[in-house]
Order: C-alpha cells, then sequence, then structure tokens
C-alpha cells in the first residue's frame, strides 16, 4: 500500500477522451486523483461537480484535477457530458491503481457486501510523490482542503 511521501507506481489507464494516462505523463506537475465510487450516483455527482466548480482555481494554482473510478469509459463519457466536466475521467476497471492505492475495499450497503472504492484523494507533487492522502473523504468543504493543501507544495 502507497503512503504520503512515496513514489506513485508506474500505471496506465485511459481517459474518457481516449487518451491513455501515465504515471510518467503526469510528472512535472501537480496532480489531484480524487478516486471515487461510481458514476452518476448522489454522493459522486456532488463531488465531481464540486470539483467541476473549482476547477478554475486549481489551474490558477498550476493542479490538474482528474477523476477516476471502475466505470467502464462509456460511463464516464455520459457523466462528463451530463454534468459538463472539464477534467478528464479514468477508468480502473481492473482497480490495479486503487489496489495499490489501498483503497479497493469491503463494502457493506443494506447489509450486502461488496467490493468497491473507497472516497479517496491523493494529492500527487511535481516529482511524482504522494504529497498527501485523503482518507474516507467527506463532500462537503473536500475541494477547499484540497486547494489548501496543493498551494501548501508551491
Amino acid at each position: 500500500m502507497i503512503s504520503e511521501g512515496d513514489q506513485v507506481p508506474k500505471f496506465s489507464l485511459e481517459a474518457d477522451d481516449g487518451t491513455v494516462v501515465t504515471r510518467d505523463s503526469l510528472m512535472g506537475k501537480n496532480v489531484v486523483l480524487f478516486f471515487y465510487p461510481k458514476d452518476n450516483t448522489t454522493g459522486c455527482t456532488q463531488e465531481a461537480c464540486d470539483f467541476r466548480e473549482a476547477f478554475p482555481r486549481f489551474g490558477k494554482i498550476d493542479a490538474m484535477v482528474i477523476g477516476v473510478s471502475p466505470d467502464s469509459l462509456e460511463s464516464h463519457r455520459k457523466f462528463k457530458k451530463k454534468y459538463e466536466l472539464p477534467y478528464l475521467l479514468l477508468s480502473d476497471e481492473d482497480h490495479r491503481l486503487a489496489d495499490n492505492f489501498g483503497i479497493w475495499k469491503e463494502k457493506s450497503m443494506y447489509g450486502r457486501k461488496y467490493m468497491g472504492f473507497e472516497r479517496t484523494t491523493v494529492i500527487i507533487d511535481r516529482k511524482g510523490r504522494v504529497a498527501r492522502i485523503f482518507s474516507k473523504v467527506k463532500i462537503p468543504g473536500h475541494t477547499q482542503e484540497v486547494e489548501s493543501a496543493v498551494r501548501q507544495l508551491e
């Protein structure tokens, strides 16, 4: 499992726009990776829209915002279009990246157990190191907290 200060492991995930995002392609940039459980669910939609609203502020501090979930690229494309999301959405269908961060976990809803993403945000610095991990994210105020943490990197 990856911790703050660790180098981000090599990865390669396809984005909703058809590009491939790798660890190496993110080097030299501050990156906000927000892992969310599922497109078009109430909490995930709120989080995605909060990052949409904050997106211009992240641009001003030279930080990329990228959403990651286990949904398909087609699901991501529909979700992005419906909510006019200005950032990339990565498909981690085999949950390899989520496994590396230790956020592919057993969850429970209405007594039914299943595996899924634990809502987590990871800030990666320009050197490809994990600068901050926000686990078990509570959505209200989260984007402001992340923005403040990115500003401290400069």
